[in-house]
């Protein structure tokens, strides 16, 4: 199965390395893209290392091939999983925006979407993301649901992205 991971801008995004292996080691072709934010946590070369891939993190990169990245990745996917989902990003996805390479590639593809939110208990709780996740679950879009715990920020609450042997279990299913 060919997976393409995106990854946004949160602390979480270190936990999407043990994402990657985990896919890599079950015989998935992983494909991953990043968003800037996402690059000021890991670096691309850490997921092409361990993906064996290229790793996608600009729009307008100049091509190798004919087709752009955004479309090839998003037609070829079985599955688009996003670990971590910042607000930003459902907040992208829920309203249609395609403004850098994984939004662009999220309104592109057909592929089943998983996503795996990551963000302060505040954010988790706004109305606006609420209505953001409903939004996107009434178009198909399954969800791997935050835990309750510690996070980056000092407080407890729930946002704290799900565990990656959860995430995987959610697709594998």
């Amino acid at each position: 199965m060919r997976i393409v991971l995106g990854v946004t801008g949160s602390i979480a995004a270190y936990k999407a390395c043990a994402l990657v292996r985990l896919f890599v080691k079950a015989g998935h072709d992983v494909h991953v893209v990043m968003t800037a934010h996402a690059q000021e946590f890991v670096t691309p070369l850490t997921f092409q290392t361990l993906s064996r891939n290229k790793v996608e993190t600009e729009m307008f990169a100049p091509a190798q091939e004919w087709n752009p990245k955004h479309i090839s990745l998003a037609t070829a996917a079985d599955t688009v999983v996003v670990a971590p989902a910042t607000a930003n990003i459902i907040a992208k996805m829920a309203n249609g925006i395609a403004d850098d390479v994984l939004s662009s590639l999220l309104l592109a593809t057909k592929a089943r979407i998983f996503v795996a939110p990551a963000m302060n208990t505040g954010m988790w709780e706004n109305p606006a993301t609420q209505r953001n996740i409903a939004t996107l679950k009434a178009q198909g879009v399954r969800f791997v649901a935050p835990q309750t715990g510690e996070l980056a920020c000092a407080t407890t609450g729930p946002g704290r992205m799900a565990e990656v042997e959860d995430i995987f279990a959610a697709i594998a299913e």
